[in-house]
C-alpha cells in the first residue's frame, strides 16, 4: 500500500492539494492527494470535483442545500474518464460526506450521502478501500446508532458489497470499531434488518480469519481476535451493549461441561474426551490471548444500569458460563474470577426477584436430570429423601465450585470498600444480608463473612467522619447482624473471647482487639433475643469462666501488657462475662420441677466433677460442629445444669481471687459476676457458702484492702445475706471488718472514697436492718481504740476527723426512690436506707464520744472536733439527737403539767431513782458544745421550729404547740433547777448541785446568744428570781453566781433589739464579714475610728509564716480567725502589707490547690503528709477574702476624702461623661499621687485574686476532665462544687468592688489561652461571666467599652470610668474579646444592654478615628446585635431596628472613609485563606481584627436581619461590593489581590435578594480581565467557578456574547513589518482569551447546559481551524480550541458530540502527524509546540473519557484491540500513535526514557480510576515548551509508546473515569499565563 504523508484536511485552501514533501511513507496516515497528474483528463475531472466541494462552504442554508451539494458531487465524480480510479481530494471528499451523515440531518440526505459512497467505493474498488479504509470507514461508522429504516438496507448493502471483500489485514485493526458501528442494529431483535446485520457480523468474523479449522458450524479456530474485539466492545461502550447481549445469546459457545451425575443419569454416557477437547478448544476461543476480557464484559454486563440487561447477562451466565465450567475454574486468574462474582453477587442490592432467581440458578448449579425412564427394579426411596438428596447436590455444587471464590470475593468487597461514603460503605452488607436469602448460600457463606463485616463496622467507627454516617452504615449492618442465626453469632463470640484468653500464640495486642470486637459487639448489636438470653448468653459465661479456671489449671499465663494500667485480659473476659449474664433473665434458671429438665441432659453430679477441658470440649462442638443449632442438635447441659455451673465457677473464682490477693480490679469484677448470679438463679442452686465466707474473713483479717476490693466484697457479703445464702450472725461476723476497713477510707487527708465508702456503710446497715446497731458499735470501738485516758490524756484527732466525714456524708445521702439505674448489681435488694432519714442508727453513740472531748482542751481530738463544730452541716439533726434522748428521761417529765404561774414557781424533789447522771451528762455534753460552737449554731437554735411534738415532749415543755429548739432547750433547764429540795442523802446532795451548775451555764448560754431576743416574751426574770431567792437557803452558794449572771442576762434581754436571723449559716459562709454589695464605707465611719498605733513589723512575718507552714493546716480557721481580728490594728498601713500578704496566701491557695488536683488525678499516690486540702483551700480564701475587703475599703475612704478637696462639679453626660470636655485641657506630666500609687497596690492584689480564683473555678472543665480518676468521681464532684462555688463567691465580690480591672484581667486570661492547643480554654471564660451574679452583661459590656475607650481615646473618659492599664492590652484584643463575649450571650440579654450598645456606638461614630484599628470587629458586633434582636421581641422592635440599622450602614461608611482601599491588599495575602468562624476563631485577637473581608464574609448573610428593609441591605452590599471586591478585581496586583475570603463574600453577596446588579458587574469585571487566566487553579476550581455558575445562570446570553467576540481568520491586506505583527499577536491574544473563557464557562456550568449554542461554536471552531501561521488570528489559538473541545467532552453528553467528530479527527491527525514534519514545512509553521501538546491532552481526554461515537474512531489513533498487548510476529503498527510511535524510537533522538515511563502506564491505569495519562500520576507535562526536540523527548515519545497499551489497561481496569482529575488538569491548563501570547 502506497499512501502518502501530509497534514490531515489542512482547511487551508481546501484544493491546494499536498501540503508537504514527503518525508517517508507512513503505511496509515490519512493521506490528502495521490501524486498529480499531468493527465489534462484527470485535472479537469479533479477541479470539477474542487468546485464541487466548494460549494460546501458557501451554499449550504437548510437540508435541502446538502442532498443539492451531494447530487453535485455526483455528478463531479462521474464525469471521471473510464480508466482513472482514483478520487481526487479524497481526504476532503471522505470529511465532507462525514459531515453528511449528521444524526441532526433528515434521512434523505443519509440517503443521498450513502449512495455517493456507493459510488466512490465502485471507483476506489476492494483494492484502493483496503488502502483508503481510514479515511472512509470513521464516517460511516456510526450509521446504525441513528438510520432510519430507508437508510438501513443501502448502509447494508454498501457493508456486505465492499466491506466484507476486504483484505483481512486491512479489516483487522478497525475490528473492534465495525463491531460497535454493527451492534446498533442488533438492539431490537423484531426489526426486519436484525437476521441481516446478524449474518453480516458473523460474516465480518469469517472474513478476518486466517488460518482457520472448523470447530463447529459456527466456530472456528481463528475466531479469537474477533472474540476479543467483540468483549472489548461490549465493555467499553455501554450504550451499544443490548446488541452485545443479543449476539452472545446467539452466538456465545457454551462453556460448561457436563457434571458426573449428569452422566450417571444419561442412557448411554457420551465419550468424555470427545466431549472435553471440544469444551477446551471453545473455551480456547473465547479465552486466548487474554481470559480476562471475557469476565469482564460479563461483569460489566452485570453492573449496567438498566435492569433488562442485567437478566440477560445473568441468563448467559446460567447457560452458557455455568460455575462449574473448567473456564472459570482453571483458566482464568482468581482474582478475575473475583471480580466477576462480585459483579454477579451486587445484583441483589436491585431487591429484584427475577434478578436474584438467575443468581442462585448459577450458585447452585444445573438442575439434576429426572430419572423417570429408569426401571423400578432398585427399592423406591421416599419422596423427603429425594428432596433432601437434590438439596445435598446443591449445597455440595456451591460448596466445590462457588464458595471459596464467592467469600474472597465479599472479603475483598468489604475490605476495599470506601471509608468516606457511607452508602457504599454499607454495600457489601446488604449484599450479605439478601445472599442469606437462600440458606444453601446464606449458610455456607455467613459464617466465613460474619467477623469480617463486624470488624468492617468497628474500623469505620474509628475513622467515620460523623456521628450520622457511621449510624447509616451501623443500620445495614445491624438488619445483617438481625438476619444471622443467634447459635452462629454466640459460637463467634465465645471463638474470639477463646482466641484472646487460651492457649496459642498470638500477641497481646491481637488478644486485646478481640475482645474489644466482642465489647463492640455487644454495645451495637442486638444480642437480645429470647433464644439469646435464655439459652446462648449463660453458656457462653459459662465457656469464658471454664477457660479462665482450665487456663489456671494448666498453669498457661494469659499475656498482659503491665504497662498500660489497663484491666488485664481476664478481666476483661469476666467483664464480658457480666455483660451476658446480664442479659440472661431469671427464668433462665428454672427451678426444680416434677418432670425431668426438658432437654435429656446429663445428671447433675457427672456435670459438676467434668474437667473444664470437657466442658468445653462439648460446647465447642455444639457451637462449631453444629453451629448452635438447637433445632439440629441437643444442647450440651441442661439450662439448670448451666445455672450450676455458672455459680460452682464463680465461687471458685472469687475463692483463688481472694487467697491470690490479685489486684482489686479482679475481684471486683468476680463479686460482680457472682452477686448477679445470686440474684438470678434461684435459692436451691447449690453454693459454697462456708468456704467463700472464711476466704472473705481472711482477706478482710489483713490490713492492705484497697477500696475498691473493699467495696467489692461489701456487696458480696450484703448479696450473699439478701439471697439468703447466710445467716444474720454470718454477716454481723463480718461488720467489724469491714467496718474497720471503712474507717481507714474515711482518713481526712485522702479525700479520693469518701462518698463511695459512705454509701457502702449505709448497704451494709440497710442488709443489717434499722434495728440492728452493729456498725454503730463497731465504729464506737474504733473511736475509743487509741484512747489513754487520765492525766496524761493522749486522744489522737484522727478519729474525730473520719468522723467528721462520716457524719457530713451521712446527712447528705439520699437514696433515689425512682428504679435504680442499674438493676444488675442489687438484684433482689431491698431499696437501701438513706443516711438523711436513719442517720440515728449509726451516729448517735459515735457521736456522743465525738462531743465528751470537749471536756479536755489539751487533746488533739478537741482541735479536731472543734474545726468540725465550726464547718458544720446537719446542725439541727445534732439537736434533734439531744431532743430525743432528753424526752427519754423520766424525771423531766414528772412535774404537773398546767403552766400556770404558780406551778412554775414550784420546787419539786429529785429521788436517788432519778437518771440525773444521763441529764447531767447530756446537758455538759450540750454546753461544753455551745462553749466552742460557733453562732451558727444558735441561729439554728433560734429558727427551727419542733412542729407538732410528741407527747413526751409537751410533758417537758408544758404545751402541745409548735416550738422552737432554743425554747425547748430553756424548759430543760428550768425544770432542771426546779428541782432545788435537796434530800438528806449527800450523795445525791452532789448529784442534783452539778445538775444545777450545769443547767444554769447552758441557760446562761442560751440567753447570752445574739437570736435569744424572742424568749424576752417568756418574761424569765421573774422566775428566775424567785428561784434565785429560793436559792438562799440552798447547801450551794456556788449556783447564786450563776444564777446571778443567768438573771442579768434575763434583765438584759429586754432591751435588745431583734437580730437579723440567718437564712442558711455554713461554715463557708460565715467568714464573709459584708453582704456581697457593701465593700464600699462611706467616709464618715472611717474618719470616726480613733488612732491606733500600727503593730510591729514583726507580726506581719510571724501571720506570713503561720499561713504558710504546713503544720498550721489542722488549726488554720484559728490563723485565719487571729488575721481578720488583727487586720484593724493596720489602720494606717494597709497598703504597706497588702502585697506580701496577699502574695503569700495566693501561693498557698495555688500549692494547695495543686496538691488536690494532683489527689484526683488518675493513678496518683496519696500522699500522707497532706492535711484535708478542701478546708485549708477555703480556709485561705476566706482570709484573702478578708484581706481584699479590708484594703479595699480602706482605699475607697482615702479617695472619699482626696475628693472632697476637689471641685465636685463634674456632671457626667451621655454614657461616658462629657466626651469631649477633657479633649482640651491636656494634663501635665506629674508624680503619681499616694492615693494613686495605693489604687494601683490594691488593683495588682486584685488581679492576683482573679487569676488563682479562675484557675480553681476552671477545675475540671473541658479537658481536663478526662485525667480524672473515674473511681472517685462522687467525692470528685462533690470537692471540686465546693471549690468552685467558694472561688465564685469570692470572685463576685471582687468584680462587685473592682468590675473594670477585674474585667480586663480575665481578658487578659482569655487571651492567653487562645495560644493553648486546648479548644475548651478560652469559652471557659466566657462560661465564668454568666456564671457570677456582679458580671451580668449590664456590668460587663460598659465596663469593656469603658476598658476600650481607656486605649483608643482616654481624654472622654470622666477619671472614675479610665482603666488604669495596668494590664497590656490592645483596642483590637478588646474589641475581639467584645465579639466573642457578645455572641456567646443569651438573646434575651438584649433587653439589658441595648441602650449601653447603642450610645457607644453613636460616641464613637462622633469621632471614630481613634477607633480606625478595631472598626471591622465593631462592626461584626453590631451585626451579631442584629441576629439577636432578631430573634426577640422587647421593646420597640421597628425603631431599635432603624436606630440599629443607621448605626451600621454609618459603621460601614467609617470603616471604608478610615480604612481606605489598603486593607484590600494585606487582607489578600495574611489571613485570607481562613475565613469561616471557626478558622478564625483560631487567629491572633490583631489578625481577626485586621480580616475584613473575613469579618464582612460572616455579616452579608446576616444583612437582612441587621438591616430589615430592602434598601438599606442594597446599600451595604453595593459600599461592601464598592470598597472591597471592586479595588481587589481593578488593583494592579490582580488576580493576588483576590483571596479565598474574598470570594466567599461575593459568594455571600450572590445570596443577597435583588442584588445582582451589584455581583454581576463585580463577576464580570473579574471574568473579562485579561490577567483573570493568571489566578491559581485551586481557587477557581472551589470559588470562581460556583460564581461563574451563577452569573451565567443569571443570563443565558454570556456564552453567545464571548463568541460574537471571535474573529474568524483573515489573510486580506497582511503586510509585513512591526505594525503588522503587533496586529497579529493581539488578534491571537484576543482570541486565545475569548476561548478560555469559553472553555472555563462550559467547565462552570452544569452538564449540557450549552447544548444550544453547540452549533455556534462548532462553526467558530470550524473558522478558527483554517487560521495559518500568517493570517490574523493566526493558527497560534489551535492549543485553545483543543481546550475548549476538552472542556465540552467533560460537560457534553457523548449524545451531542457527533457533529464534532469528523472535524475533531482530521484535526487531530494533522496536529499528531506534525511532530515529524519537517521545519519550517508548512504543517510545522501551523502546529506550534503548545497545540501539538493539547492535541495530544485532547486525544489522552478523549480515549479517557471513551465517549460511545469517539470509540468508532478510536483506532485510527491507538490500537484498540487485543493487539495492544499481545503482539503477532507480523504485527505492524497502523494506528497513527503507534506509527508515530515506532518512526521516533527509531530516530536519533536518545530512547532511555521509554523502558523507564512503560511501567507508568500500567501503574496509571491499575489505580482505582480512569485518568488521563498525561499529567499526574503519569507522564509529568510540566516544562518550557521553547523546543520542539526537549518537548518530543520528554512528554511526546513516552506518550506515544505507551498510551495504545494505557488505553487497553485502563478498559481492563474498569474503573470509573476520574472526572475531578480531568478536570483539574484543564483548568491547569487554563490557567496558565504563560502560553498567553505577550503583545510587542
Amino acid at each position: 500500500m502506497s499512501l502518502e504523508t501530509g497534514p490531515v484536511g489542512s482547511l487551508s485552501p481546501e484544493s491546494s492539494g499536498r501540503n508537504t514533501p514527503v518525508p517517508r511513507q507512513w503505511r496509515n496516515q490519512l493521506s490528502v492527494e495521490d501524486t498529480p497528474t499531468k493527465d489534462k483528463a484527470y485535472r479537469k475531472y479533479a477541479s470539477g470535483v474542487e468546485r464541487a466541494l466548494s460549494l460546501f462552504e458557501t451554499a449550504l442554508q437548510e437540508w435541502a442545500d446538502y442532498i443539492s451539494f451531494l447530487s453535485r458531487l455526483l455528478k463531479a465524480l462521474q464525469a471521471r474518464h473510464t480508466n482513472i480510479t482514483t478520487i481526487p481530494s479524497k481526504a476532503l471528499v471522505a470529511k465532507r460526506l462525514s459531515q453528511c451523515l449528521n444524526p441532526s440531518l433528515p434521512s434523505g440526505v443519509h440517503q443521498k450521502a450513502l449512495e455517493v459512497y456507493n459510488y466512490v467505493f465502485s471507483v476506489i474498488g476492494t483494492e484502493g478501500l483496503s488502502r483508503d479504509l481510514p479515511l472512509y470507514l470513521p464516517g460511516l461508522a456510526s450509521t446504525l446508532s441513528f438510520a432510519s429504516l430507508t437508510v438501513r438496507a443501502p448502509f447494508l448493502d454498501l457493508l456486505e458489497k465492499y466491506f466484507l471483500k476486504l483484505d483481512s489485514r486491512s479489516l483487522r485493526p478497525a475490528m473492534k470499531a465495525v463491531v460497535l458501528a454493527m451492534l446498533p442494529g442488533l438492539e431490537d431483535e423484531t426489526s426486519e434488518d436484525f437476521d441481516r446485520t446478524l449474518k453480516l457480523l458473523e460474516n465480518f468474523k469469517v472474513a478476518i480469519r486466517t488460518d482457520t479449522r472448523e470447530i463447529t458450524t459456527t466456530h472456528s479456530t481463528g475466531d479469537e481476535f474477533f472474540w476479543q474485539c467483540f468483549f472489548l466492545a461490549s465493555i467499553t461502550s455501554q450504550s451499544r451493549r443490548p446488541g452485545a447481549l443479543a449476539y452472545l445469546v446467539r452466538n456465545l459457545p457454551k462453556l460448561g461441561h457436563s457434571l458426573p451425575h449428569e452422566h450417571a443419569a444419561g442412557k448411554v454416557a457420551a465419550p468424555d474426551s470427545e466431549e472435553d477437547d471440544l469444551s477446551e478448544q471453545l473455551a480456547d476461543l473465547v479465552t486466548s490471548p487474554e481470559p480476562g476480557l471475557l469476565l469482564r464484559c460479563f461483569a460489566a454486563g452485570l453492573a449496567d444500569d438498566q435492569l433488562l440487561i442485567q437478566r440477560g447477562f445473568l441468563d448467559l451466565l446460567v447457560t452458557h458460563l455455568p460455575l462449574h465450567s473448567k473456564v472459570l475454574q482453571k483458566k482464568v486468574k482468581p482474582e478475575d474470577f473475583e471480580l466477576l462474582l462480585r459483579a454477579a453477587a451486587g445484583v441483589v442490592t436491585r431487591r429484584d426477584m427475577s434478578l436474584n432467581r438467575r443468581l442462585w440458578a448459577w450458585f447452585l448449579g444445573p438442575e439434576p436430570l429426572s430419572n423417570d425412564n429408569e426401571t423400578g427394579l432398585e427399592s423406591p426411596s421416599s419422596p423427603s429423601g429425594n428432596h433432601q438428596s437434590y438439596f445435598a447436590s446443591k449445597t455440595n455444587y456451591f460448596e466445590e465450585y462457588g464458595l471459596q471464590p464467592l467469600t474472597q470475593a465479599l472479603l475483598s468487597m468489604i475490605k476495599s470498600a470506601s471509608d468516606t461514603n457511607p452508602t457504599e460503605r454499607a454495600r457489601p452488607y446488604r449484599i450479605c444480608l439478601s445472599l442469606m436469602d437462600r440458606w444453601e448460600i446464606g449458610g455456607l457463606v455467613v459464617p466465613e463473612i460474619f467477623l469480617p463485616i463486624i470488624r468492617s463496622v468497628k474500623d469505620f467507627k474509628a475513622r467515620a467522619a460523623g456521628r450520622t454516617e457511621f449510624n447509616e452504615v451501623l443500620r445495614s449492618a445491624n438488619v445483617f447482624f438481625d438476619g444471622v442465626e443467634s447459635g452462629l453469632i454466640y459460637g463467634e463470640l465465645v471463638g474470639l473471647v477463646a482466641q484472646a484468653i487460651g492457649p496459642g500464640n498470638i500477641s497481646y495486642t491481637e488478644r486485646v482487639d478481640n475482645l474489644g470486637l466482642v465489647q463492640f459487639i455487644m454495645a451495637h448489636f442486638n444480642i437480645r433475643e429470647e433464644e439469646m438470653v435464655t439459652i446462648h448468653a449463660p453458656l457462653a459465661a459459662l465457656s469464658i469462666l471454664a477457660m479462665l479456671e482450665d487456663s489456671k489449671e494448666r498453669g498457661l499465663r494469659i499475656p498482659a501488657d503491665k504497662d498500660r494500667g489497663e484491666p488485664t485480659l481476664s478481666d476483661q473476659a469476666l467483664t464480658i462475662a457480666l455483660g451476658l449474664l446480664d442479659l440472661v433473665p431469671e427464668r433462665a434458671f428454672p427451678a426444680k420441677s416434677g418432670q425431668r429438665d426438658s432437654v435429656g441432659s446429663i445428671e447433675a453430679p457427672i456435670v459438676a466433677s467434668m474437667s473444664n477441658h470437657e466442658l468445653l470440649k462439648k460446647i465447642k462442638s455444639f457451637y462449631i460442629a453444629d453451629q448452635g443449632n438447637l433445632e439440629a442438635v441437643p444442647l450440651p447441659f441442661s439450662t439448670r445444669n448451666v445455672g450450676e455451673l455458672l455459680l460452682q465457677k464463680t465461687c471458685s473464682l472469687v475463692c483463688d481471687c481472694l487467697s491470690a490477693k490479685t489486684i482489686p480490679q479482679a475481684l471486683a469484677v468476680r463479686t460482680h459476676v457472682l452477686s448477679l448470679l445470686l440474684s438470678k438463679v434461684p435459692q436451691e442452686y447449690p453454693l459454697n457458702t462456708e468456704s467463700l465466707l472464711s476466704h472473705m474473713q481472711s482477706s478482710l483479717a489483713g490490713s492492705d484492702l484497697h477500696f475498691v476490693g473493699f467495696k467489692s466484697l461489701l456487696s458480696l457479703s450484703t448479696q450473699l445475706y439478701t439471697s439468703a445464702r447466710t445467716s444474720s450472725s454470718s454477716l454481723s461476723g463480718l461488720v467489724e471488718s469491714l467496718v474497720r476497713h471503712a474507717w481507714g477510707f474515711l482518713s481526712l487527708s485522702e479525700p479520693k472514697y469518701h462518698v463511695e465508702t459512705v454509701r457502702c456503710l449505709w448497704q451494709l446497715q440497710s442488709a443489717l436492718g434499722p434495728e440492728n446497731r452493729d456498725i454503730e458499735s463497731a465504729i464506737a470501738a474504733l473511736m475509743l481504740k487509741n484512747d489513754t485516758t487520765g492525766t496524761f490524756a493522749i486522744r489522737p484527732a484522727d478519729a474525730g476527723r473520719s468522723f467528721s466525714i462520716l457524719w457530713s456524708h451521712t446527712l447528705q445521702d439520699s437514696v433515689d426512690r425512682r428504679a435504680p439505674k442499674t438493676p444488675t448489681t442489687d438484684g433482689k435488694m431491698q431499696l437501701r436506707l438513706s443516711g438523711q432519714d436513719y442517720y440515728e442508727v449509726m451516729l448517735t453513740r459515735p457521736l456522743f464520744l465525738m462531743l465528751d472531748s470537749l471536756l479536755d482542751d489539751r487533746t488533739q481530738l478537741f482541735m479536731a472536733v472543734k474545726t468540725w463544730l465550726n464547718n458544720m452541716i446537719g446542725i439541727e439533726k445534732l439537736f434533734l439527737v439531744f431532743v430525743t434522748k432528753l424526752s427519754q428521761l423520766r424525771f423531766l417529765r414528772s412535774l404537773p403539767k398546767t403552766s400556770s404561774a404558780d406551778s412554775a414557781k414550784q420546787s419539786i424533789a429529785f429521788s436517788p431513782d432519778d437518771d440525773l447522771d444521763m441529764g447531767l451528762y447530756y446537758l455538759r455534753t450540750l454546753s461544753n458544745m455551745f462553749r466552742w460552737a460557733p453562732d451558727a449554731f444558735y441561729g439554728v437554735l433560734a429558727t427551727r421550729i419542733i412542729e407538732e411534738p410528741e407527747a413526751s415532749l409537751a410533758e417537758i415543755t408544758g404545751t402541745e404547740s409548735d416550738i422552737s429548739l432554743q425554747e425547748f432547750f430553756l424548759h430543760v433547764c428550768m425544770r432542771c433547777i426546779a428541782g432545788n429540795k435537796f434530800p438528806e442523802d449527800s450523795q445525791v446532795q452532789l448529784r442534783i448541785a452539778q445538775l444545777h451548775r450545769c443547767s444554769l451555764t447552758l441557760l446562761h448560754q442560751i440567753l447570752l446568744n445574739p437570736y435569744a431576743e424572742p424568749l424576752s416574751g417568756l418574761h424569765l426574770e421573774n422566775i428566775l428570781i424567785d428561784r434565785l431567792h429560793q436559792s438562799l437557803s440552798g447547801p450551794d452558794p456556788y449556783i447564786q453566781v450563776l444564777l446571778l449572771d443567768v438573771v442579768f442576762a434575763s434583765l438584759k434581754l429586754r432591751d435588745v433589739s431583734p437580730n437579723e436571723l440567718p437564712s442558711s449559716p455554713t461554715g463557708e459562709k460565715r467568714a464573709l464579714s459584708y453582704p456581697s454589695g457593701s465593700m464600699r464605707l462611706s467616709s464618715t465611719t472611717i474618719e470616726n475610728i480613733p488612732e491606733i498605733t500600727a503593730p510591729p513589723p514583726s507580726l506581719l512575718k510571724c501571720i506570713q509564716a503561720g499561713l504558710s507552714s504546713a503544720s498550721s493546716r489542722p488549726v488554720l480557721d484559728s490563723w485565719v480567725s487571729f488575721l481578720t481580728e488583727c487586720l484593724p490594728l493596720y489602720f494606717n498601713t494597709i497598703f504597706q502589707v497588702l502585697i506580701p500578704l496577699v502574695e503569700t496566701l495566693c501561693e498557698q491557695v495555688r500549692s494547695t490547690f495543686e496538691d488536690l488536683q494532683r489527689i484526683f488525678r488518675q493513678n496518683a499516690k496519696t500522699t500522707v503528709g497532706l492535711n484535708a486540702p478542701e478546708s485549708t483551700l477555703i480556709s485561705l480564701l476566706n482570709a484573702l477574702e478578708q484581706v481584699l475587703a479590708k484594703a479595699h475599703d480602706q482605699l475607697l475612704a482615702e479617695e472619699a476624702r482626696a475628693q472632697i478637696v476637689k471641685s465636685p462639679d463634674q456632671q457626667s453626660q451621655g454614657f461616658f461623661g462629657n466626651m469631649v470636655s477633657g479633649v482640651f485641657n491636656s494634663e501635665a506630666p506629674q508624680s503619681r499621687s499616694a492615693t494613686a500609687n495605693d489604687r494601683l497596690t490594691v488593683l495588682l492584689a486584685f488581679q492576683d485574686a482573679v487569676r488563682i480564683c479562675f484557675r480553681i473555678w476552671s477545675w475540671g472543665q473541658g479537658s481536663e476532665a478526662s485525667s480524672l480518676d473515674s473511681s472517685s468521681s462522687s467525692s470528685f464532684n462533690y470537692t471540686s462544687l465546693r471549690m468552685r462555688n467558694r472561688a465564685r463567691r469570692l470572685l463576685e465580690h471582687v468584680f462587685a468592688a473592682e468590675a473594670l480591672e477585674c474585667l480586663e484581667t480575665v481578658v487578659d486570661i482569655w487571651q492567653a489561652s487562645l495560644a493553648s492547643p486546648d479548644a475548651s480554654k478560652h469559652s471557659e471564660v466566657f462560661n465564668l461571666l454568666p456564671a457570677l451574679d456582679g458580671s451580668r452583661p449590664r456590668h460587663t459590656i460598659p465596663a469593656i467599652f469603658n476598658a476600650i475607650y481607656s486605649r483608643t481615646n482616654p481624654n472622654a473618659l470622666e477619671p472614675s470610668r479610665k482603666s488604669t492599664l495596668t494590664i497590656s492590652l490592645q483596642d483590637t484584643d478588646l474589641v475581639i474579646f467584645l465579639v466573642d463575649y457578645a455572641r456567646s450571650l443569651e438573646d434575651d440579654a438584649m433587653d439589658e444592654i441595648w441602650q449601653d450598645c447603642m450610645i457607644f456606638l453613636k460616641d464613637l461614630l462622633g469621632n471614630p478615628f481613634p477607633h480606625r484599628q478595631t472598626l471591622p470587629s465593631l462592626l461584626e458586633f453590631a451585626a451579631i446585635l442584629g441576629e439577636k434582636v432578631d430573634n426577640t421581641n422587647f421593646g420597640e422592635q421597628r425603631k431599635m431596628r432603624r436606630e440599629l440599622g443607621d448605626l451600621f450602614l454609618r459603621l460601614l461608611t467609617a470603616l471604608f472613609t478610615t480604612r481606605p482601599t489598603a486593607f484590600t491588599e494585606t487582607s489578600a495575602n495574611s489571613h485570607s485563606d481562613k475565613s469561616r468562624n471557626d478558622e478564625r476563631r483560631a487567629l491572633s485577637p490583631s489578625a481577626r481584627a485586621d480580616d475584613v473581608v473575613g469579618i464582612l464574609s460572616t455579616i452579608v448573610p446576616n444583612l437582612p436581619k441587621i438591616l430589615v428593609e430592602s434598601d438599606r441591605v442594597l446599600t451595604a452590599a453595593s459600599a461592601i461590593s464598592t470598597n472591597v471586591i471592586g479595588p481587589s478585581i481593578r488593583s494592579k496586583g490582580f488576580p493576588e489581590t483576590i483571596s479565598k475570603g474574598t470570594l466567599t463574600l461575593l459568594q455571600e453577596l450572590t445570596r443577597l435578594p435583588n442584588n445582582q446588579k451589584t455581583w454581576k458587574k463585580d463577576i464580570g469585571d473579574a471574568f473579562n480581565d485579561a490577567r483573570f487566566f493568571g489566578s491559581s487553579v485551586n481557587l477557581v476550581q472551589n470559588d470562581w467557578l460556583p460564581l461563574l455558575k451563577q452569573w451565567t445562570i443569571a443570563d443565558k446570553e454570556r456564552m453567545t456574547e464571548i463568541l460574537s467576540r471571535i474573529t474568524p481568520p483573515t489573510t486580506a491586506g497582511i503586510v509585513f513589518g512591526v505594525g503588522a505583527t503587533s496586529a497579529r499577536l493581539e488578534a491571537d491574544r484576543k482570541t486565545q482569551l475569548n476561548l478560555r473563557r469559553a472553555a472555563t464557562l462550559v467547565l462552570a456550568s452544569p452538564i449540557d447546559a450549552f447544548v444550544a449554542d453547540l452549533p455556534t461554536i462548532t462553526e467558530r471552531l470550524v473558522e478558527l481551524l483554517a487560521a495559518t501561521s500568517t493570517s490574523s488570528p493566526s493558527s497560534t489559538t489551535r492549543a485553545e480550541i483543543y481546550m475548549l473541545v476538552r472542556a465540552l467532552v467533560l460537560r457534553t453528553s457523548a449524545v451531542h458530540l457527533s457533529p464534532l467528530w469528523p472535524i475533531m479527527n482530521a484535526e487531530l491527525h494533522a496536529a499528531i502527524s506534525s511532530v515529524v514534519a519537517p521545519d519550517h514545512s508548512a504543517s510545522s509553521d501551523t502546529f506550534n509546540n503548545p497545540s501539538i501538546l493539547q492535541a495530544c491532552k485532547l486525544l489522552d481526554l478523549l480515549i479517557c473519557v471513551a465517549p460511545d461515537d469517539f470509540q468508532l474512531h478510536e483506532w485510527l489513533f491507538v490500537t484498540d484491540t487485543i493487539d495492544a498487548i499481545y503482539r503477532s510476529p507480523s504485527y505492524q503498527p497502523i494506528a497513527l500513535v503507534d506509527e508515530l510511535s515506532e518512526e521516533l524510537g527509531n530516530s536519533s533522538i536518545a530512547n532511555n526514557s521509554t523502558l523507564q515511563t512503560e511501567s507508568a502506564a500500567i501503574m496509571a491505569a491499575s489505580g482505582s480510576h480512569r485518568r488521563p495519562l498525561l499529567g499526574p500520576g503519569g507522564i509529568p507535562d510540566e516544562m518550557s515548551m521553547d523546543r520542539k526536540d526537549e518537548l518530543v523527548a520528554k512528554i511526546l515519545r513516552p506518550f506515544f509508546g505507551q498510551l495504545s497499551i494505557f488505553a487497553f489497561e485502563s478498559t481492563y481496569a474498569m474503573g470509573p473515569v476520574d472526572e475531578d482529575g480531568a478536570l483539574v488538569g484543564l483548568l491547569r491548563d487554563l490557567f496558565d499565563e504563560r502560553s498567553i501570547v505577550k503583545a510587542l
